[in-house]
């Protein structure tokens, strides 16, 4: 089935204020070297990443009444990303951010989500019909009626969550057939260590990948009809900044599974864009695009995937 666009998402949308300091974080003060400000957010820069890729992205969250005045969706919409199937609403707003990026590309992100979040119940079917992916983050707690329809429809779900805040969390989980998620709030979501472990806990009959993003120490996947539990090592970079890398991996991967290609391949598509985003400054400045991506995968340096040994933790 041809559909006018490959991945849809509804999630977060930011405007951040970015601070560059000449100390790592944990010094406690440190000296201003850069300002900057940019706009950001989970699953908006995501869309973004899969436009700089060439993709055909929408995004269909809030989004302010007034498009003049909002311009947050008028950077999305610069950027390539379709926002004619968002519903509007005249309380919605962006997230506000101040991010602080230390020298080795490690930050704090300091936010205020008081907005209107995920998008409308309303939505009708034929706009979710417009791509054979959707993908969201922790605020599709808020639309989750909208999820569910989705993956009814055959959407595949790609989650991105970083946070839970309870049952509502544990059912997005359960909607979604690919996770996505950091490592760090894997473990602390089901309680084991061994990544192994994690990827079996969290798989479910439903699941087609579980795929645990670790930053420069890779990325574990396990995917349907393998019995394969895979390690792809990260590309070995010196990390300028760090802001949108997950964001990048998820779009990127988003893209990737629209076309067709096995979560494994999704993942080392996904591990080259990210590694390219973070050797540049911003959350959206570094986002790569195909023709890069692909280079950097047929390159020498290139990472290979290996299989995760059991452990019983």
């Amino acid at each position: 089935m041809s559909r006018p666009l490959q991945v849809l998402g509804f999630g977060a949308l930011a405007i951040d204020d970015i601070i560059y300091v000449d100390r790592g974080l944990s010094a406690g003060k440190g000296k201003v070297t850069k300002r900057a400000t940019d706009h950001g957010g989970n699953v908006a820069t995501a869309l973004v990443a899969v436009a700089r890729l060439g993709g055909r992205a929408g995004f269909i969250g809030w989004l302010g009444e007034d498009a003049a005045a909002d311009p947050a969706s008028a950077e999305l919409e610069r950027e390539g990303v379709d926002i004619s199937l968002a519903p509007r609403h005249a309380a919605a707003a962006p997230i506000r951010s101040v991010i602080t990026v230390a020298p080795d590309g490690d930050r704090f992100i300091a936010y205020d989500d008081d907005v209107l979040h995920g998008t409308s119940d309303a939505l009708p079917d034929d706009v979710l019909m417009q791509a054979p992916v959707l993908l969201i983050d922790g605020y599709a707690t808020h639309s989750e009626s909208v999820v569910a329809r989705a993956r009814a429809l055959g959407l595949a779900v790609i989650a991105d969550i970083e946070w839970t805040v309870g049952a509502a969390t544990d059912r997005l989980l359960a909607f979604a057939d690919h996770l996505v998620l950091p490592l760090a709030f894997a473990r602390e979501y089901t309680g084991h260590t061994d990544p192994a472990a994690i990827l079996d806990a969290l798989w479910s009959a439903q699941r087609s990948a579980v795929v645990l993003t670790d930053s420069e120490r890779g990325t574990c996947l396990r995917q349907k009809g393998d019995p394969t539990r895979w390690h792809l090592p990260a590309y070995q970079v010196l990390a300028v900044d760090t802001t949108g890398a997950g964001d990048c991996f998820h779009g990127a991967y988003a893209l990737a599974l629209a076309e067709g290609k096995s979560p494994l391949d999704c993942v080392a598509y996904a591990t080259a864009a990210a590694a390219i985003s973070v050797i540049a400054r911003g959350g959206r400045r570094g986002l790569p695009d195909n023709r890069t991506c692909l280079a950097w995968m047929a390159g020498a340096n290139a990472p290979t995937p290996r299989p995760i040994p059991r452990c019983h933790d």
